[in-house]
C-alpha cells in the first residue's frame, strides 16, 4: 500500500532543484554561442577568392567577439567547403543542416553552389546569405536567399553598353561552363546585341582545361573587334589572356572580375595591360572598406578582390545586427525578416538594402582597366575609369 504522503514528499525534494532552474531559465545566457554555418568554395575552381572570403569571415567574428559578442554571447561559425559546384555544396548543406542542426548560412562563393544549395534551403527554411555568388538566377531562387553581391544582370549590361560605347561591333567570346561564368557571358552577349552588335564566335570549356589555344584560334579566324572572356577561376583567365597575346591577337579584351584577381594578373603579366573589366570597386573614401583591407593585409599577409572582401565582412556584420534583434540562431523566419528590413553601411557602400527578392540595393560596378606590370601594386592592379556607358 503506497503511503499517503509520497507524492508531497517528492514535490519537497525537488522544490530547491525547480528553483534553480527557474532561476536559470530567468538569467541571460552570455556564455552559449550564437552557431551559424558557412559554407565557401575553400577548394575547386573558386578556391583563390572563396579562402578569401572564409578568412574575412573569420575576421569579422573575431572582431565581433573581441568587442563582447551579440547581445553578450559569443559568435561561432561551422564551416564547410562547397567546392564551388552544386554537388558539392549540397553535401556541405546537408552536414550544416542535419548533423549540425543550423538554420542560417553565409555562403556560397560561387553561383552554382549557391544555386545547388538554394532549393533545399528554401524548402527548409533556412537562410543562404551571400557575399559573392553573382548568377542572376539566384535572384528567383527563394524567399530565404540574399546576397550583398551585386546580380550579373547589371555586369551584362555595363559590359554590353562598355563594348558598344568603345566602337566594337563584332563580337568572340570564350567562357567556362559554369553558372557564374555562363550568366557573365549571357547578359553581356544579350545587352551587346541589343545594342546592334554582332556575335561572329564563342567558345566553351570545362574547368580542367588548362590549354586554351585551339579554341582561341579558331576564334580569332572570325577576326573580331574584341574578345570577351568570362572564367570561373583565376588560374583559367590568366592563362587565356597570355595564350591569346602569344597567339598574335592585338585586339581588346574585356572581361570581369575574376578576371582581375590578383592571381589572374600574375598569370597573365604584361599580357594583360590594357584589358577592361567591369567589377565592383571599393571607394577609397570609404573608411569602412578600407580599414577591412588594411587589417586583411596585416593579418593574412595579401590582398585579392577588395571589394569582394568587404561584402563577405559586411554578411558576418549584417548578420550579428539580424541576431541581436531575433536573440534565437535558430529563428530563420525572424532574420529573414530583419533582412528584409534593413538598411545598412558598411565596407562596401552606404545605405544598401534589399529589395523583395533578396537582391541588394544601392551598390553598383564600376569600367576598370588594367594597369602595366610596371605600374601595378600590391593594392592597385588597374585604374577605375568610371561607370559604365548608359544606353
Amino acid at each position: 500500500m503506497p503511503f499517503p504522503h509520497s507524492k508531497p514528499i517528492i514535490a519537497l525534494a525537488l522544490l530547491p532543484v525547480l528553483l534553480l532552474a527557474l532561476i536559470a531559465c530567468g538569467s541571460e545566457d552570455t556564455e552559449t554561442p550564437y552557431r551559424i554555418g558557412v559554407m565557401e568554395s575553400l577548394t575547386g575552381p573558386g578556391e583563390t577568392y572563396g579562402v578569401m572570403a572564409n578568412q574575412v569571415k573569420q575576421m569579422a567574428l573575431d572582431e565581433i567577439n573581441a568587442a563582447g559578442g551579440i547581445n553578450g554571447r559569443p559568435l561561432e561559425f561551422v564551416v564547410e567547403d562547397s567546392q564551388c559546384s552544386a554537388q558539392g555544396a549540397i553535401a556541405a548543406y546537408r552536414k550544416l543542416t542535419d548533423v549540425d542542426g543550423v538554420k542560417i548560412i553565409l555562403g556560397t562563393s560561387c553561383s552554382g553552389a549557391m544555386l545547388g544549395a538554394a532549393p533545399l534551403a528554401e524548402a527548409d527554411g533556412t537562410i543562404l546569405f551571400s557575399g559573392l555568388a553573382a548568377n542572376p538566377d539566384i535572384a528567383t531562387a527563394g524567399d530565404y536567399i540574399f546576397r550583398t553581391q551585386i546580380s550579373d544582370v547589371y555586369t551584362g549590361i555595363d559590359t554590353g553598353n562598355t563594348l558598344w560605347a568603345d566602337g566594337i561591333r563584332a563580337l568572340a567570346t570564350i567562357t567556362e561552363a559554369t553558372d557564374y561564368a555562363e550568366g557573365v557571358r549571357r547578359t553581356s552577349v544579350e545587352q551587346f546585341l541589343k545594342r546592334g552588335g554582332e556575335l561572329v564566335a564563342e567558345e566553351r570549356f570545362s574547368s580542367d582545361v588548362t590549354d586554351f589555344r585551339t579554341q582561341l584560334e579558331k576564334l580569332f579566324v572570325t577576326n573580331p573587334d574584341a574578345l570577351h572572356i568570362s572564367p570561373q577561376s583565376e588560374f583559367s583567365a590568366g592563362t587565356i589572356i597570355k595564350q591569346a597575346r602569344e597567339l598574335g591577337y592585338e585586339g581588346p579584351i574585356y572581361a570581369e572580375t575574376v578576371t582581375v584577381g590578383a592571381t589572374s594578373m600574375e598569370i597573365a603579366g604584361d599580357a594583360a595591360t590594357g584589358l577592361k573589366a567591369i567589377t565592383a570597386d571599393l571607394d577609397p573614401a570609404n573608411g569602412k572598406g578600407q580599414e577591412v583591407v588594411a587589417n586583411f593585409r596585416e593579418r593574412y599577409g595579401y590582398i585579392v578582390f577588395p571589394w569582394h572582401m568587404g561584402s563577405a565582412y559586411d554578411t558576418v556584420f549584417i548578420a550579428a545586427e539580424c541576431l541581436k534583434q531575433t536573440q534565437d540562431d535558430q529563428d530563420a523566419d525572424g532574420f529573414r525578416d530583419c533582412l528584409y528590413d534593413i538598411t545598412w553601411s558598411g565596407a562596401i557602400g552606404d545605405n544598401f538594402s534589399f529589395d523583395e527578392q533578396g537582391e541588394v540595393v544601392g551598390l553598383s560596378r564600376v569600367v576598370v582597366e588594367v594597369l602595366p606590370v610596371s605600374e601595378r601594386t600590391a593594392d592597385r592592379i588597374y585604374r577605375v575609369l568610371g561607370p559604365a556607358p548608359k544606353e
